[in-house]
């Protein structure tokens, strides 16, 4: 590595370059906001300059990025996706795909890169997407098996809300999320005063249970991501232990040669 991409190495890399990138984040996120008021646009000629400014300050750190890690940069998923939010940037306003202009507002996703603790909550998520995928489908069987018996046991008496499967789907959708739930079950409960339990057992299972399943899934993604962390900070610092042990005995072994060297020109 050559000294000069050492040192932008070492710059893109410290922490007060990385808070410099997050203010022009938090900058340019509050120019896309202010940009969607018409009357401010008028009265403000500011905010456009403003805004190609942070433009221009994402792509010089994005070539900086690229000339200190090479090859690297290209096989990490969050530099590609800063990349493509900064090409996002630079569409032109007019043309046929202006109207990827509105993509612009993906350049607020950056934080989700620039915040380690928020890159950590995401690749969490991620992980959990095997596990939410069984639970989702989990959900989907019961709301299925649900719809099914509502139908037939409330399809007489409520019709508008259970007279089919799809409407059944729809208000049982509803009623797991608590959305005046009250009012869709009322008719079945007035001609069937025992249908309570089938409804609070329905909204037990499907919002209680099947929910602390997904936090449960959540949690303990998380707590990998935390393990796995931790595992790569101890690793740096058993690089950098290793790093300066060796460079000790390189001083050793050299200050042991200018010894004897010395010991050898003395008469």
């Amino acid at each position: 590595m050559t000294p000069t991409r050492a040192r932008v190495l070492a710059l893109v890399e410290s922490s007060r370059f990385q808070w410099f990138i997050i203010a022009v984040i938090v900058v340019n996120a509050v120019v896309l906001g202010l940009e969607t008021s018409p009357q401010l646009l008028r009265r403000e000629e500011w905010l456009a300059p403003l805004g190609w400014a942070t433009v221009v300050v994402f792509v010089v750190e994005i070539a900086l990025r690229i000339y200190a890690h090479r090859g690297a940069f290209f096989r990490d998923g969050w530099s590609l996706f800063d990349l493509f939010v900064v090409l996002v940037a630079l569409i032109p306003a007019s043309g046929a795909f202006g109207v990827l202009r509105v993509l612009r507002v993906l350049r607020v996703l950056r934080l989700l890169s620039a915040v380690r603790s928020m890159r950590r909550v995401v690749s969490a998520l991620a992980a959990t997407i095997p596990g939410m995928v069984s639970i989702g489908a989990l959900l989907v069987m019961l709301v299925y098996v649900a719809g099914v018996m509502s139908t037939q046991m409330f399809g007489r008496v409520d019709p508008e809300n259970f007279g089919d499967l799809p409407t059944s789907l729809l208000s049982l959708f509803q009623v797991m999320t608590g959305d005046d739930w009250a009012n869709i079950v009322r008719p079945a409960t007035d001609a069937y005063p025992a249908a309570w339990v089938f409804f609070i057992g329905y909204i037990l299972v499907s919002t209680y249970i099947v929910l602390n399943l997904f936090i449960a899934v959540a949690v303990e993604a998380l707590e990998m991501q935390k393990e796995e962390d931790r595992r790569e900070i101890v690793d740096e610092v058993e690089e950098s232990e290793r790093v300066v042990v060796d460079a000790v005995a390189e001083l050793r072994a050299e200050v042991a040669a200018l010894r004897a060297d010395l010991a050898r020109q003395r008469p």
